[in-house]
């Protein structure tokens, strides 16, 4: 089985995926900010840095969806397949910081990976605003992201809802985090992890 959790930066994915691998034992796969060798680049020089960031990333969640082939426990994944090239490498091209040239040969290679990598059973959005995304980026702290600006998050969840209008890869669950604490608050928690249930066990169902 594979799940993944899809959302915005600071819509709290990394921290909803170890709370819910640890209640339900799934292997959790993370977009790791601190190993990646581009993104205080990136946030510091956009346009120089923009596509080997978007390679980067698209082939370090490649490798980890292909990991569900060659494993009985069940995955859950900190940001799906598709949104680097869905969301992101659109957003930036968009903002002239990713050429068309570039936008071009980055979707050649994604048709090309996702064409031989399995689909989530079910995938997770976490629908958040702008100001919620901005008060967590603030709240967590992390150096590099401060300069993230709030048309770029307004642009992103444009580019999101879209995606998710017409997303047809599998189960989609949407979660509206407006009034969403899942991390101060336990019962927000146990309603998200009631809703995963509920999809999987339909699922099974209908197997």
């Amino acid at each position: 089985m594979y799940i993944a959790i899809a959302g915005n930066i600071g819509s709290g994915k990394t921290t909803l995926t170890g709370k819910l691998a640890a209640h339900f034992g799934w292997e959790p796969r993370y977009e790791s900010a601190d190993d990646n060798p581009y993104l205080e680049d990136f946030y510091e020089d956009m346009s120089r840095w923009a596509f080997p960031l978007q390679v980067y990333f698209l082939n370090s969640r490649f490798r980890q969806v292909m990991e569900v082939s060659r494993t009985e426990q069940p995955i859950i994944q900190d940001r799906s397949l598709y949104e680097d090239a869905k969301i992101f490498a659109r957003q930036l091209n968009a903002d002239n910081h990713l050429t068309d040239r570039d936008t071009e040969t980055f979707n050649a290679v994604f048709n090309s990976v996702t064409e031989n990598a399995p689909a989530p059973d079910l995938l997770v959005y976490l629908r958040t605003s702008v100001p919620q995304l901005l008060d967590h980026i603030r709240k967590r702290g992390r150096e590099y992201e401060q300069s993230i600006s709030r048309a770029y998050l307004t642009g992103l969840n444009e580019y999101y809802e879209e995606w998710i209008s017409n997303y047809d890869q599998g189960k989609l669950l949407v979660i509206d985090m407006e009034d969403m604490d899942f991390v101060e608050n336990d019962k927000h928690l146990q309603q998200i992890i009631g809703s995963i249930d509920a999809e999987l066990h339909a699922q099974k169902a209908r197997v």
